[in-house]
C-alpha cells in the first residue's frame, strides 16, 4: 500500500491550492473592476453561494468527512474499497439529482431564505435567474469531490488539488472574453460556472481511472457499508448545516445594507487565500493519514502527524493573520480598488479583512482538529460543537447589527471560530495523548507568535514609510510587493533567531520530496 507522505502531501495540495486561490483573487479583482459592489454583484454573490453552500453538505464537508475515513480503512485492509466507492458514487448522484431538480423549481424560496433583504427590489429577480444557472454546479462538484477523496486516500493529491484551478481559469477567461466582445460580463460569468464544474469532474474522474480507482454509474444499492456511511454522514451534514446557517445569518444581516454583501464577499476571498493554502491542504492530507494510522494502530505516528500538521499550519497562518490585521488597506486598495470599486469600498472591505484576520488562526486550527474526530468516525461531537458556535454567531451578528451595522457578521464569524476551536480542543482530551500536541509543538508555538509580532511591527513601520507610493496608482503594486518582501524577510530572520522553525529542516523536507518524486 502506497504510504501517505504528510509534509510532501501538504506541500503538493498547498501549491495547487495557492495557485487556485491566487487565481481566485484575480477573479475577484475582475469582478470588482468589471461589475463592482452594487445590486448586480450582490445578486451574483447570493446566487453563487447557493451551490457552494450545499457543496459543503455533500462534498468537502459531510460526505467526505464520512467517506474518506471508511474508504481509507478499507484501502488499508484491502476490503474491496472500489465496490464501496462505487456504491457511494451512485448513492450521492441519486440524492444530488433530486436536490438539483427541487432547487430549480423552488429557487425563489431559496433566495428568500438566504437573502431576505433582497425581497422587493431588483436584486431578488436577478438572484433567482442566476441561481437557476449556477445551481447544477453542486451535482458536478460534489461528484468531483468524491473522486478527489478517493485519490487523496491513495496518497495521490495533485489532480484533486489542481481541479479547483479550472473554475477560476474558466471564469476569468469568460469575463475577459465578455469584455472583448462587449457582452454582459455577469451573464458570461454565471454560465462559466457549470462549464467549470464539467471540467473539474472530468479531470478527477480520469485521474482516478489512471490510479486504478475505476468507478462507474449504476443503480444505487443499499448495503451495510452504505448504512454505515449514512450513519456517520448525517451528523456531519447537520454540523455542516450549522456552519452554513452561520454564513446565511451573516448574509441575511448584510442583505439589509447597501453593498454589504459584496464587501463581505471580497473580504472573505482575501482571508480565504491563506486559509485555503494551509488549512484546507492540512485537512485534506491529515484525514486519510490519521484514518490509516488508526487502522494500523500506529499511535506514535498519529500524534507526530497531528503535531507536525499543527506546527506547519500555525507557522504559516499566524504571520498571515498579523499581515491582514496590520496592513489591510494597502492589500485591499492594490488588489481591488479600480474600475467600479472606489476608495469608500476599499475602506469597508479592509475593515472586514482585519476582523477576519483575527479569526484566521482559529479557522485553520479547526481544519487541524476536526480530522481527529472524523478519522474515528465521530461526526456527532463536531455537530454539537457547531451548534454552540452557531448560537454565538447568531447572537453576535443579529445583536450587534443595530449598533455596528453591516460589519457585525464579520465580528460574529471570528468569535464563533474561536469558540469552535476551544470546543474541539476540549473534546479531543478524551482521546488521550495521541490527540494532543507534542512537546516540540508547544515549545515552538510561542516562538512563532513572537516572530510574527516582530514582523507585524516591521510591516507597520514599512507601511508608513511607503504610504506615499502606496497612494500612487501607477506604482502602488510595486510598493505593496516591497512591503510583503520586507515582512517575509523579517519573519524568516526572526523565526530563525527565536527557533520558531529551522531552514535546515525545510531543506531536508525539500530534498526528501525531490528524492521520492
Amino acid at each position: 500500500m502506497k504510504p501517505i507522505r504528510l509534509i510532501a502531501g501538504i506541500m503538493t495540495v498547498g501549491f495547487w491550492t495557492l495557485l487556485s486561490r491566487v487565481l481566485g483573487v484575480v477573479r475577484e479583482i475582475m469582478i470588482l473592476a468589471l461589475i463592482g459592489p452594487g445590486p448586480v454583484m450582490d445578486a451574483f454573490v447570493a446566487a453563487f453561494r447557493l451551490p457552494n453552500m450545499f457543496r459543503r453538505f455533500f462534498a468537502e464537508g459531510a460526505f467526505n468527512a464520512a467517506f474518506v475515513p471508511i474508504f481509507s480503512k478499507k484501502l488499508e485492509a484491502d476490503e474491496n474499497p472500489i465496490r464501496f466507492a462505487t456504491n457511494a458514487l451512485n448513492g450521492l448522484a441519486f440524492v444530488l439529482l433530486i436536490l438539483t431538480g427541487l432547487a430549480l423549481v423552488f429557487m425563489p424560496g431559496l433566495v428568500w431564505l438566504t437573502a431576505g433583504g433582497f425581497a422587493g427590489d431588483g436584486r431578488f429577480g436577478m438572484t433567482v435567474d442566476y441561481g437557476r444557472v449556477v445551481f447544477p454546479y453542486i451535482l458536478l462538484i460534489s461528484l468531483a469531490a468524491l473522486f478527489s477523496g478517493a485519490l487523496n486516500a491513495t496518497g495521490r493529491f495533485a489532480a484533486a488539488a489542481a481541479a479547483p484551478v479550472f473554475l477560476n481559469i474558466i471564469v476569468c477567461a469568460a469575463m475577459g472574453l465578455a469584455t472583448l466582445a462587449g457582452g454582459a460580463v455577469v451573464e458570461w460569468l454565471i454560465w462559466a460556472v457549470p462549464l467549470a464544474g464539467v471540467a473539474q469532474l472530468a479531470l478527477v474522474w480520469i485521474a482516478a481511472d489512471r490510479a486504478g480507482v475505476r468507478l462507474r454509474p449504476a443503480r444505487p444499492r443499499w448495503t451495510p457499508d452504505m448504512k454505515r456511511l449514512v450513519v456517520v454522514a448525517v451528523p456531519a451534514a447537520l454540523a455542516g448545516g450549522v456552519m452554513q446557517i452561520n454564513l446565511l445569518v451573516g448574509q441575511q444581516v448584510a442583505s439589509h445594507f447597501d453593498k454589504a454583501v459584496g464587501w463581505l464577499y471580497a473580504a472573505d476571498r482575501l482571508y480565504q487565500l491563506p486559509l485555503g493554502v494551509v488549512g484546507i491542504a492540512v485537512g485534506i492530507v491529515l484525514l486519510p493519514d490519521l484514518s490509516r494510522r488508526l487502522k494500523a494502530e500506529d499511535e506514535a505516528g498519529s500524534r507526530n502527524a497531528f503535531s507536525r500538521a499543527g506546527e506547519l499550519s500555525l507557522a504559516i497562518t499566524v504571520p498571515c493573520a498579523v499581515a491582514l490585521i496590520v496592513i489591510p488597506v494597502p492589500l485591499v486598495s492594490v488588489l481591488f480598488e479600480r474600475g467600479a470599486t472606489g476608495r469608500a469600498d476599499t475602506q469597508a472591505i479592509a475593515l472586514a479583512v482585519a476582523l477576519y484576520g483575527l479569526g484566521l488562526p482559529a479557522f485553520v486550527l479547526q481544519k487541524v482538529l476536526q480530522p481527529l474526530f472524523f478519522a474515528r468516525e465521530d461526526t456527532r461531537s463536531p455537530f454539537r460543537y457547531a451548534v454552540w458556535a452557531m448560537v454565538i454567531n447568531a447572537l453576535v451578528a443579529i445583536g450587534l447589527s443595530p449598533v455596528l451595522g453591516w460589519i457585525a457578521p464579520a465580528i460574529a464569524t471570528t468569535a464563533a471560530g474561536w469558540i469552535m476551536v476551544w470546543q474541539l480542543a476540549r473534546g479531543a482530551r478524551a482521546m488521550g495523548d495521541v490527540a494532543s500536541f507534542d512537546a516540540r509543538f508547544r515549545g515552538r508555538i510561542l516562538r512563532i507568535c513572537a516572530a510574527s509580532a516582530v514582523m507585524g511591527a516591521a510591516l507597520y513601520g514599512a507601511a508608513l514609510l511607503l504610504s506615499p507610493w502606496l497612494a500612487l496608482p501607477w506604482i502602488r503594486a510595486a510598493a505593496l510587493f516591497a512591503l510583503i518582501l520586507v515582512g517575509t524577510a523579517v519573519y524568516a530572520l526572526a523565526g530563525q533567531v527565536f527557533g520558531a522553525f529551522s531552514f535546515s529542516e525545510i531543506r531536508a523536507i525539500t530534498r526528501r520530496r525531490k528524492a521520492s518524486s
